[in-house]
């Protein structure tokens, strides 16, 4: 994360309509963009999915992952974020992109997860605070409140230290790395 001048931060998006355009991010307590190589690598994984598919972004923070996504032709992507300041950079920075097919949803995930969605999503991204014990239970509201497709692609970000998560059984691991303190995960939702 790069630092300007007003002591807020940017995210730079790495490839697609958008590629090298540099957003503004507050720099707010337990703000940790994913990082380009990670984001790199989670992108490679998931390249022949993307286009045209339905994101969401459980934490979404500086709005990394769903920048990234609809930069690469995501259909639609719906994005929760916690902090009103954090909140209102991701909906400005949609405006910069002229982008009309996201949605900011101010509120607490967890919250959020317990109602019954609109529509299902194929491509799911849980990446929490660190060290909150939030990856769990938001996993658990997916699963149990039926957000995801079939087949859906579920993207989980921790702390390397969190060294396990009860993962329903019919997601399959895909993927699995870790750089540095981060843990990375991919699954996929088979046969509701």
């Amino acid at each position: 994360m790069a630092k300007n001048k007003a002591g807020s931060g940017q995210v730079r998006i790495i490839s697609g309509q958008w590629r090298s355009r540099k957003l503004p991010i507050h720099d707010l307590e337990g703000l940790r963009p994913t990082t380009d190589r990670v984001r790199e690598t989670l992108f490679n994984w998931i390249a022949p999915d993307i286009a045209g598919a339905n994101v969401l972004d459980c934490f979404a923070g500086s709005g990394a992952l769903s920048f990234e996504a609809l930069s690469r032709y995501a259909n639609y992507a719906k994005i929760f974020e916690l902090q009103s300041n954090a909140a209102n950079q991701l909906t400005a920075n949609l405006d910069t992109l002229n982008s009309t097919n996201a949605d900011v949803i101010k509120g607490d995930a967890l919250l959020l997860l317990q109602q019954t969605p609109e529509h299902k999503f194929d491509i799911v991204f849980i990446d929490p605070p660190f060290r909150k014990h939030l990856a769990q239970p938001c996993i658990d509201r997916l699963h149990e409140h039926n957000w995801l497709n079939n087949n859906a692609l579920v993207y989980v970000e921790t702390e390397s230290e969190l060294t396990h998560l009860n993962i329903p059984t019919h997601w399959q691991e895909l993927k699995h790395k870790q750089a540095g303190q981060v843990c990375y995960r991919l699954f996929q939702v088979c046969d509701l």
